[in-house]
């Protein structure tokens, strides 16, 4: 498959800078992938596609203060951004302006301190703190997407109401839409909500630079699930909801590997047949990225663009603040 199959024109005023309040008014586009029908709703009414007996399946990972802003003891200004922790307080790091930080530069943020340990071949940074994650979360800063200009007005907004274990470093987005109140309407239907985690990472949002879609190699991120979760999806009687992309590869990579937790690369693109998931809740995704191929792989691509090209015409909004599809 060639890349540019997966690409298409996106006018800036279509990337949403601020969520929808309340969160479950944004759009919800349902498509049928058996019949091509398209409907426009709104995303309160998922509810009427759930019946008793499916699974709601969410990612309850928990947006980390990833952005730490400090000074060399020069006096300029860097940025660090956290990716994965790889060690006792030491961290997988992006740097800006990567020019000024080499091995054994020392950076200053508020009461906390970090020296580069390693300068990797990719431009990014291995980082060592003197201080634990819960002092760099209170200095830290809540990381947007380069696509979101502006900071939120508040950071609760980048987190579902459901996130739970910290570890990630962008939100599951497709889970944003999601209020309390709107989950306990689906629990009263008789629809069993179910939580794993998948440590989302930045190159979840990479676009793919490779000509040949196939020849792409998919970044690593960790996922666990519990016992009782995989014995419910086992002897489930209904149908399987999967709320965004990173529960798709949380829940894939379980039934490849038969392993609860660890890392997954699991790269999803046609061919590829799906062993869990009957239904996918997503967002709609950047040109030439991983996510619109696991979705094409899913739903077809000429359905997929299809619905692209509906949303664009409609005045849906895109990206991780932006509307969201129902493919059944």
């Amino acid at each position: 498959m060639k890349l540019k199959d997966f690409d298409y024109e996106l006018p800036k005023e279509a990337i949403a800078q601020r969520p929808v309040h309340p969160r479950d008014h944004a759009k919800l586009m349902v498509i049928d992938r058996n019949t091509g029908k398209i409907e426009d709703k709104i995303f309160y009414e998922i509810s009427d596609y759930l019946n008793p007996g499916d699974l709601l399946i969410l990612n309850e990972t928990k947006v980390i203060r990833a952005r730490l802003l400090g000074n060399k003891p020069t006096g300029a200004h860097i940025e660090v951004f956290l990716l994965k922790k790889i060690g006792y307080r030491t961290w997988h790091t992006l740097v800006r302006p990567g020019s000024k930080v080499k091995e054994g530069t020392e950076v200053i943020f508020g009461g906390a301190k970090g020296k580069c340990t390693r300068h990797l071949k990719d431009g990014t940074r291995y980082f060592e703190f003197d201080v634990d994650d819960d002092e760099l979360e209170k200095i830290g800063k809540v990381p947007l997407p380069p696509y979101i200009t502006k900071p939120v007005d508040d950071p609760n907004d980048y987190q579902t109401v459901y996130a739970n274990i910290p570890g990630s470093v962008a939100a599951p987005t497709a889970g944003l839409h999601f209020t309390k109140e709107l989950l306990e309407k689906i629990k009263k239907i008789g629809v069993k909500i179910l939580k794993v985690s998948l440590d989302v990472g930045l190159d979840t949002f990479k676009p793919i630079e490779t000509e040949e879609v196939e020849a792409h190699k998919m970044h690593t991120e960790f996922y666990r699930m519990d016992e009782e979760v995989s014995k419910e999806i086992k002897n489930r009687n209904g149908k399987v909801f999967a709320v965004g992309t990173t529960v798709v590869r949380t829940l894939e990579s379980w039934t490849k590997t038969g392993k609860l937790s660890g890392y997954t690369d699991l790269y999803i693109h046609s061919p590829y047949k799906f062993q869990i998931v009957d239904a996918l809740i997503t967002n709609f995704h950047i040109p030439k990225s991983s996510l619109i191929v696991l979705v094409s792989a899913f739903a077809g691509r000429e359905l997929v663009m299809k619905a692209y090209k509906r949303a664009l015409n409609s005045g849906y909004r895109f990206f991780s603040f932006g509307d969201a599809c129902l493919f059944l």
